[in-house]
């Protein structure tokens, strides 16, 4: 049974169902209103601004019909309806769990137990069927990584991923970057060393979000590719040591690329951050590029650097690494915002070749988001 119960000075509102109640201020419900004179019926976004809704906005009255919420709003003397549905599904009025370090509910945590099931989509059911790639994305949205097989072994067969989803992402390394080993490499990704498990450019601000690797040719022993859940190793942390969670996601640590040429790259963020509500939105963690961190005070720089290096010592533990081996046509992505990457050894008899590309999970989150509108 739906109801609705305006408060004395009318500036929020009690609306209820049989499962649930919940409150919503006026001015609220004035700027989130849908009608056409508020909002453009083609893209959605507001046609006014704020200075538009009097600061003495109250409800006058408020009725439900059909499943709809009418309400009057004064000074304006206007009329707004409103889908309920739409309403509870934003309702603000619930407590959340803002604990420091929280996750969205779709996002799922994981240790090298995930091995067993590692996310992998098809290249030729993704191309072709989009329920198979909504299906795709969705685990990338959840595990921030996901691996593809069945593509075609061909230069620059990765830019047809991207293209799936959004656009490649151009650096000082070109519109995409080549993996194998050279001679007098610009970067150690380009010889035939292990890796530790880090996030790639922590240097740049924006990071690119995501990342691409594509195997052409693999018949090297060893170079098995690495990840590691970035947001387990927080949750780990934190559950270890509250204090060692806090000073790294308190104060920055620095970064920086400087390269032959033009490139100078750098950037300071912190190696966990958060967001102002407490949510874990990012892990920044590269060994090879860290510059020399300044940004914490001196009574704090032993705490510091305890907490930096038990968190090497977490992204180290084997016991958090999925492990797998990329075969020509096979490839894989990652959240590069939170999946940590790396790469073991490999001998230089045979041959490796990877390509690699950037690209942004906007785009990707945006063409996720228009699947789930289709299904």
């Amino acid at each position: 049974m739906l109801s609705v119960n305006i408060n004395k000075t009318g500036n929020y509102l009690t609306l209820k169902n049989a499962n649930r109640s919940t409150k919503l201020h006026a001015i609220w419900l004035r700027d989130n209103a849908w009608d056409e004179k508020t909002r453009s019926p083609e893209n959605s976004q507001r046609l006014i601004t704020l200075k538009d809704i009097p600061k003495d906005t109250y409800i006058k009255s408020a009725t439900i019909s059909d499943s709809r919420l009418k309400i009057y709003f004064s000074p304006e003397n206007k009329e707004i309806s409103y889908d309920i549905d739409w309403l509870f599904k934003n309702s603000y009025d619930d407590k959340k769990d803002l604990s420091k370090g929280w996750t969205a509910s779709n996002i799922e945590r994981w240790d090298n137990t995930l091995t067993r099931n590692i996310p992998t989509g098809d290249f030729n059911e993704i191309t072709s069927n989009s329920s198979s790639l909504k299906n795709w994305l969705e685990a990338i949205e959840c595990f921030g990584f996901a691996k593809l097989s069945n593509g075609p072994v061909k230069d620059k067969a990765l830019f047809d991923i991207v293209k799936l989803f959004g656009y490649v992402r151009e650096t000082n390394y070109g519109r995409h970057f080549e993996v194998r080993t050279e001679v007098n490499p610009t970067n150690l990704a380009y010889t035939g060393l292990s890796l530790q498990a880090h996030t790639d450019n922590p240097y740049r601000d924006p990071v690119p979000t995501i990342q691409i690797l594509y195997c052409l040719e693999s018949t090297a022993k060893g170079g098995e590719n690495m990840v590691v859940d970035g947001f387990k190793i927080a949750q780990r942390l934190q559950a270890e040591d509250m204090e060692y969670f806090d000073i790294l996601s308190r104060y920055c640590s620095r970064f920086e690329y400087i390269g032959t040429g033009q490139t100078a790259l750098r950037s300071k963020r912190p190696l966990i951050e958060l967001g102002p509500d407490g949510e874990l939105i990012g892990i920044r963690f590269n060994n090879r590029s860290s510059a020399a961190t300044v940004d914490v005070p001196f009574e704090k720089m032993e705490l510091y650097y305890a907490a930096y290096q038990r968190m090497g010592e977490l992204i180290d533990d084997k016991s958090m690494a999925v492990t797998f081996r990329l075969e020509p046509g096979e490839s894989f992505i990652v959240d590069n915002t939170r999946v940590l990457h790396a790469r073991k050894g490999y001998s230089g008899s045979g041959k490796r070749w990877l390509q690699g590309c950037y690209a942004d999970k906007d785009a990707l989150y945006s063409r996720l988001n228009v699947l789930r509108f289709q299904s």
